[in-house]
C-alpha cells in the first residue's frame, strides 16, 4: 500500500495513466464532486459522484430485466398475402440449434444476450455491497476486472443496427410489425449508455482500495494501517477477513 499523494515509479504504484494519451498523474484521493481530468488532453479521469453505485446497481438490474423481455418476447413479425409468422430471439436460437449453424447461433446469443447480462450481474455484485459504507463482496476486484474486460464485447447496439438495415430490405417485400422484443434491444442500448456514464471506473477502483478489496497489491489508501486492520479483522465464522 502507498499513501495518497505519493508514488513509486519502480512499480507504478500511486499513479494513474490517461487511458487516451498514457500520461501519467500522481493519484490522490478526490471527494465527491470533484473531478480529476488529464492536464494533457482534458480526458476524466476520475468523478466521484453521490449515489452513483445505487444508480449503476438500478441500471443493471433494469438491463437484465429488458434482456429476459428482449429473448423471449416476439421480436418482429412478417406478413404478406394474409399469410403472417411472428418469432422471438429464443425461437430463432432454437430453430438453428441444430447442424452447422448451431456454433454461429451460440456465438450470437453469447455476444448479444450472454456478456451483457454477465456484465450486468458482476456489477450488481460488486456494487451492491458498497452502496452504504459497507465492505465490499469476496473477490470484488477480480469480479470488477472482469465486467471491465468484457465492456468493449457487449454488442446489442451492433445487432439493433444490423437488424434495422436487414428489415429495410425486408420490408419493400413484406409487411414487417416490430415486436416488444424490439424496443427492449432498444431500451438495453439506452440503458447501457447512462450505466457507462454513471460508471467511473478510477472511482470505483478506489473504493474496493479504501475499503480493504484486494487489487493488485499497490493500493493507494488515505490511511494504509486502518485499512490493513480492516482487512485482516477476524471474520464472524473465525477466518480471517
Amino acid at each position: 500500500m502507498i499513501e495518497a499523494g505519493q508514488f513509486d515509479l519502480e512499480t507504478g504504484a500511486g499513479l494513474m495513466a490517461c487511458p487516451r494519451c498514457d500520461a501519467l498523474h500522481v493519484e490522490d484521493e478526490l471527494a465527491e464532486g470533484e473531478t480529476a481530468r488529464c492536464i494533457r488532453c482534458g480526458k476524466v479521469l476520475a468523478r466521484p459522484r453521490a449515489g452513483a453505485f445505487t444508480q449503476i446497481v438500478a441500471l443493471s438490474v433494469t438491463s437484465l430485466v429488458l434482456m429476459v423481455a428482449a429473448i423471449f418476447f416476439p421480436f418482429l413479425e412478417i406478413s404478406r398475402m394474409g399469410f403472417g409468422n411472428a418469432t422471438s430471439l429464443f425461437g430463432v436460437a432454437l430453430a438453428f440449434s441444430h447442424g452447422w449453424l448451431m456454433p454461429l447461433t451460440v456465438a450470437m446469443l453469447g455476444f448479444i444476450v450472454g456478456l451483457p447480462a454477465l456484465r450486468a450481474l458482476l456489477l450488481v455484485y460488486v456494487l451492491w455491497p458498497m452502496r452504504g459504507d459497507g465492505p465490499p463482496a469476496r473477490n470484488a476486484g477480480e469480479a470488477f476486472r472482469l465486467s471491465e474486460l468484457l465492456r468493449p464485447w457487449s454488442m446489442a447496439e451492433i445487432f439493433v443496427i444490423g437488424t434495422s438495415v436487414a428489415l429495410v430490405k425486408v420490408a419493400g417485400l413484406a409487411t414487417v410489425s416490430l415486436g416488444p422484443a424490439f424496443w427492449a434491444f432498444c431500451g438495453l442500448i439506452v440503458v447501457g449508455a447512462a450505466s457507462n456514464v454513471f460508471t467511473c471506473s478510477a472511482t470505483i477502483w478506489d473504493t474496493l482500495e479504501d475499503r480493504g478489496a484486494f487489487t493488485d497489491g499497490r493500493e493507494v489508501v488515505a490511511d494504509p494501517q486502518a485499512v490493513a486492520q480492516t482487512r485482516h479483522r477476524p471474520a464472524p465464522d473465525g477466518r480471517a477477513g
